[in-house]
């Protein structure tokens, strides 16, 4: 009998993870996540194929990140008035918003395609250890990166 699990539905069933961003370092906890929403950890990947699993991320406002890069990073966006663009330095978003810090560090490490969003709806960012998921969660990621 083949032990092969082959493009089943078994094969494709999505698996809960939870990621502990307390002291963790941004930018290396984003690609291991951008890699589990893709489904790259997958013998089943395929690029065209959304076959990519749930990501928890909790304690979202404790990310840390290397060098000067607190004081330096920018967040900017534009309001679509004319002189609207706004610049958010990286200490005020993680205190008022630390779940669109981590969603834009993986959002811009997912390839820029259909999926994208997709993917990014199975990124669910909690600032705190409370969260909602916790009868769903299969794997956790424990090992600092």
């Amino acid at each position: 009998m083949s032990q092969a699990v082959g493009k089943t539905a078994l094969a494709y069933a999505r698996v809960w993870h939870i990621v502990d961003a307390n002291e963790r370092i941004l930018g290396r906890m984003a690609t291991r996540i951008a890699t589990t929403l893709m489904g790259k950890h997958k013998p089943i990947y395929d690029p065209a194929a959304d076959c990519g699993d749930y990501v928890v991320v909790i304690n979202a406002k404790s990310v840390k990140v290397t060098g000067r890069k607190a004081q330096q990073k920018m967040y900017r966006h534009h309001t679509g008035y004319p002189g609207g663009l706004k610049e958010i330095p990286f200490e005020r978003m993680i205190e008022r918003k630390p779940d669109e810090v981590i969603r834009k560090a993986v959002s811009g490490m997912l390839p820029k395609n259909r999926l994208r969003d997709v993917r990014l709806k199975r990124l669910l960012i909690f600032p705190d250890e409370k969260h909602p998921y916790a009868a769903n969660i299969v794997k956790r990621y424990n090992e600092k990166v």
